[in-house]
């Protein structure tokens, strides 16, 4: 007679992690960007059980009717915390080799990002550093940065290169992107920026380099198979609505996906342009006009916002975060993380801030900075949610409910992190 004969009761399964003990789950569920009143639904299980096998998730219940069910060759004490999806960071700038903390102060006396950019400050100032230095450097400095990251329960990361702004540099941060994303525990979604701005070799002959991305940069990206997706700074500053068009519209040739940087710094129409071009994301929007809002509607292009670049930036406008999301706008919440307008990579803070300046609820911004997010990286099915069948990215919160994600600043709250179904970080 076997065990369960005796007993009438079944073995437990084993599997990789069981995670126990939390005071709470809570995630966005499905496939798709959260819209509108949605933004704010979330399953919440009280007392949770979450279990995992290889790199996905088995199971999620009650506590009381899963503790017997499941035994993991590591159990993880959740000590009465929240379980949340990892954070999706959509929107971040990570290559580079050089910081700019004199010019966040030549910010606080009073200088603007145009000013400060016009003489030889900003992008051009990275470029600099980004051209000094070797693919290896670059990726010392890149994993380092990811390490930051996951500290602050990151586990997929929009990677951007921009800061090379010639072939063979934007090529080197593109290849460093790949070699630590080969090795790296975290997601990386590569994004080729070469139109981040124009180099100071081309500033006399624009056309010039717009012609060196649509001829070179574009088609070794895509024959390498280095960048999933093509941005564009679209911007009085930087890139024309004309030539963003061209050159998004190689990308697409060429089989990458689009994003776009529009409306941060005047209302040029960006917006607009993102939605005709079906692009994956248009972020920033600062200064989008009520028609880019309702053709983002329309077209179900993600808006990407950056909560924190307007504070950073000490500018008084920001975007219209509660007009996109009443307005039935996917939106999504990133760190924008880079080395001049916001040097900052934890997605908890985004959420307060988000809450703060766009008077978003807790659960609309949880859904923002996971399932949101991943769907305007083409990963919604994938991750973004803890659910049954998707990849175990899993975040334990030092904290009695999802609601303290927003409402505490200053500390980080996150006590573990698994990514892919492994336990990558554990606090205490």
């Amino acid at each position: 007679m076997s065990s369960v004969e005796r007993t009438g009761r079944v073995a437990p399964r084993e599997v990789s992690l069981v995670i126990r003990n939390a005071a709470e789950l809570a995630t966005p569920l499905g496939n798709s960007p959260r819209l509108g009143a949605a933004l704010a639904q979330l399953r919440v299980v009280p007392d949770p059980l979450l279990a995992i096998d290889g790199e996905q998730i088995v199971a999620i219940g009650p506590q009381r009717e899963l503790g017997e069910r499941f035994v993991g060759r590591l159990e993880l004490d959740a000590r009465r915390g929240t379980l949340v999806p990892g954070f999706v960071d959509a929107h971040t700038h990570p290559v580079f080799a050089t910081t700019r903390e004199d010019e966040f102060e030549l910010r606080t006396r009073g200088a603007s990002y145009a000013e400060i950019a016009a003489a030889g400050g900003g992008i051009l100032s990275t470029t600099r550093g980004v051209r000094a230095a070797s693919q290896t450097e670059l990726e010392e400095r890149l994993s380092a940065h990811l390490a930051r990251f996951v500290e602050h329960g990151t586990t997929t990361v929009e990677a951007k290169s921009g800061y090379g702004l010639s072939v063979d540099d934007e090529l080197k941060c593109l290849r460093a992107i790949a070699a630590v994303r080969a090795r790296s525990e975290l997601d990386l979604a590569p994004t080729f920026l070469g139109a981040h701005d124009y180099p100071l070799e081309h500033r006399a002959d624009k056309p010039a380099y717009v012609r060196a991305i649509l001829d070179e940069m574009l088609p070794r990206v895509a024959a390498e198979g280095l960048a999933e997706y093509c941005d564009v700074f679209t911007e009085t500053i930087a890139f024309s609505l004309e030539d963003s068009r061209r050159i998004l519209e190689r990308a697409r040739e060429l089989g990458l996906g689009l994003r776009m940087h529009v409306d941060q710094l005047t209302p040029l129409g960006g917006a607009e342009l993102a939605a005709e071009l079906g692009a994956a994301s248009a972020d920033h929007l600062e200064h989008v006009s009520e028609r880019g809002i309702e053709r983002l509607r329309e077209s179900g292009v993600v808006a990407v916002l950056c909560p924190v670049v307007p504070l950073f930036l000490r500018q008084t406008v920001e975007a219209p975060g509660r007009k996109l999301i009443d307005a039935g706008v996917a939106v999504a919440i990133s760190t924008d993380f880079n080395p001049g307008s916001c040097y900052l990579p934890s997605m908890p803070e985004v959420c307060s801030w988000a809450a703060l300046r766009y008077r978003m609820s807790a659960a609309e911004c949880l859904s923002a900075a996971t399932l949101n997010a991943a769907c305007s990286l083409g990963r919604g099915a994938e991750l973004g949610s803890l659910e049954v069948g998707k990849r175990a990215d899993v975040v334990v919160l030092d904290a009695p409910n999802h609601k303290h994600l927003v409402y505490e600043l200053g500390r980080n709250p996150v006590r573990a992190v698994v990514a892919r179904g492994r336990l990558v970080r554990s606090r205490g």
